[in-house]
C-alpha cells in the first residue's frame, strides 16, 4: 500500500479488535469473557465496563488517526489547520464525543463505577485539545495525562514520509506532554526500523540509542524487559502497566512483542492482558504490519475493521 498505510491499516485494525474488551482490569473477569475461544477478537458483546460502541468500530486512540488520515486525504496544505478543525468536528460540541462528556465525567465521582456510556468514550488529552482550539491557543495540546493520543494522532502523518522534525508539531496538537513525546519517538524510530527491513527491530534501537541520553530510559527499561523473556504472562503486564499511561503502555508493548510470533499472536495477547489494550494495540498492530507486512494481518479481521475499507481503497 502506498504511503506505508499497511501500517496504519494494522493499528486500525488491532485496535477495533481489542474494543469489545477495553479496559476490563480484572484480568480473573476477562478471563471469563474468554473461557474456551482461541480467538477473541471482536467480540460481538460489549465487555468494556465504561462505554459501548458497534463491534467493528474503534476506540478514541485510533479514531484519532482517523482524522488525521482524512485530513491527509484532503491535501497537504495547511495540515496543522484543517487538522484543528477537523478535531472539532469529529470531538467537540454536537459530536457523539462530546455529548458523552457529562455521562463520562461521572465516573469519577463515583467509587464503584457501574455505569457503561451508550457511545465513544472522550479522551482527557482529546478533551483539553478541543477546549484550548475554540480558545484559539497557538499550541492547544492537553497537559494533564501521559497517553498514547499523541503518538495515535501522528502516526498517519509520520507514514506519508514527512522527516522525524516535523513530527512534534503535529504531536502538541493533541499533547504537550514531553513523557508522551519522548514514547512516541521510540515507538516511531521502532516502525520505522522495521519498515526499512531490520530483524530485530528492537535490537537495532538498543543499538543505535545505547548512549543517547534522550532516550536512556527507554533504552534501560527495554534492556530489563528483554531478560524478562520466556512464556508470556498477562501477569507480566499487570506489573509493568496495564493502564493508559507510559512508561506503562510502551513497556508492556514491549513485552508482548517480544514474546509474540507474528500479528495475530501479538494482538491477542494485547487483549488477554487487559487493562488499556487498546492504547497498546495501536502500537502492537503498526509495528507487527511495518515488520511482517499487510498479509500478516488477518483478511477476516480486516473484513470485520469499519474504518478498514478507507484505508484499502489507498492502494
Amino acid at each position: 500500500m502506498k504511503n506505508n498505510l499497511h501500517v496504519f491499516l494494522g493499528a486500525t485494525v488491532a485496535d477495533a479488535a481489542a474494543r469489545p474488551l477495553h479496559w476490563v482490569y480484572n484480568q480473573k473477569k476477562l478471563g471469563v469473557y474468554i473461557k474456551g475461544k482461541k480467538d477473541f477478537s471482536f467480540l460481538k458483546k460489549n465487555r468494556s465496563p465504561f462505554y459501548n460502541i458497534k463491534t467493528g468500530k474503534v476506540s478514541g486512540y485510533n479514531e484519532i488517526s482517523q482524522v488525521m488520515f482524512h485530513t491527509l486525504l484532503d491535501g497537504h496544505e495547511n495540515i496543522e489547520k484543517r487538522f484543528k478543525k477537523k478535531i472539532l468536528i469529529n470531538f467537540g460540541p454536537g459530536s457523539k464525543y462530546w455529548k458523552n462528556l457529562k455521562l463520562r465525567s461521572k465516573y469519577k465521582k463515583v467509587k464503584d463505577w457501574h455505569g457503561i456510556v451508550k457511545g465513544p468514550w472522550i479522551h482527557q488529552n482529546i478533551i483539553e485539545t478541543v477546549k484550548n482550539i475554540k480558545l484559539k491557543k497557538k499550541i492547544p495540546g492537553g497537559v494533564k495525562v501521559n497517553e498514547s493520543d499523541g503518538f495515535c494522532a501522528t502516526l498517519p502523518y509520520f507514514l506519508y514520509g514527512f522527516d522525524f522534525k516535523s513530527l512534534e508539531k503535529i504531536f502538541k496538537i493533541v499533547t504537550v506532554s514531553k513523557i508522551s513525546f519522548k514514547y512516541a519517538m521510540a515507538k516511531f524510530y521502532l516502525i520505522d526500523f522495521a519498515l526499512k527491513g531490520a530483524e530485530d527491530p528492537i535490537k537495532e534501537f538498543i543499538k543505535k540509542f545505547n548512549r543517547n541520553s534522550f532516550f536512556k530510559g527507554i533504552v534501560n527499561d527495554i534492556k530489563k524487559i528483554r531478560q524478562l523473556r520466556s512464556k508470556f504472562d498477562p501477569a507480566v503486564i499487570k506489573k509493568l502497566g496495564m493502564a493508559c499511561s507510559y512508561p506503562g503502555t510502551f513497556n508492556s508493548s514491549i513485552y508482548t512483542i517480544i514474546n509474540s510470533k507474528n500479528y495475530k499472536d501479538a494482538i491477542l495477547k494485547t487483549i488477554k492482558a487487559g487493562g488499556c489494550n487498546c492504547s497498546r494495540a495501536n502500537f502492537t498492530g503498526a509495528y507487527f504490519a511495518a515488520l511482517k507486512g499487510v498479509n500478516s494481518i488477518p483478511n477476516i479481521w480486516i473484513k470485520k475493521t469499519i474504518p478498514a475499507k478507507k484505508i484499502l481503497n489507498q492502494k
